[in-house]
């Protein structure tokens, strides 16, 4: 029984690890002169539109383009963690007889 208390810590480590890990990876969504960058963790940490862009003085478009851009880089970051806790999460299970 206290093995299995000292690998729930252990795992309990190495997922803060990984989340910590992800607080400082980025990663970018772009859409048509817009970029946006989050932290492995889904933070929004930058929205860079470019200049042309903004020249424009289309809001409809630059808010549409925004929010695409932001869904690709939260769809990025979902898929960086879900890698990462994967790795972590799949080592641990299987030492704890679950996996």
């Amino acid at each position: 029984m206290f093995d299995r208390i000292k690998q729930l810590q252990e795992m309990k480590q190495k997922m803060d690890e990984v989340k910590e890990r992800l607080d400082n990876t980025t990663v970018k969504g772009e859409a048509e002169g817009v970029t946006v960058i989050s932290t492995g963790n889904r933070k929004i940490k930058e929205v860079v539109i470019s200049q042309e862009l903004a020249a424009t003085g289309d809001v409809e478009q630059i808010g549409d383009l925004v929010t695409i851009a932001t869904n690709r880089a939260l769809e990025s970051a979902e898929r960086l963690a879900e890698r990462e806790m994967q790795s972590v999460a799949g080592g641990m299970l299987g030492g704890l007889g679950l996996g």
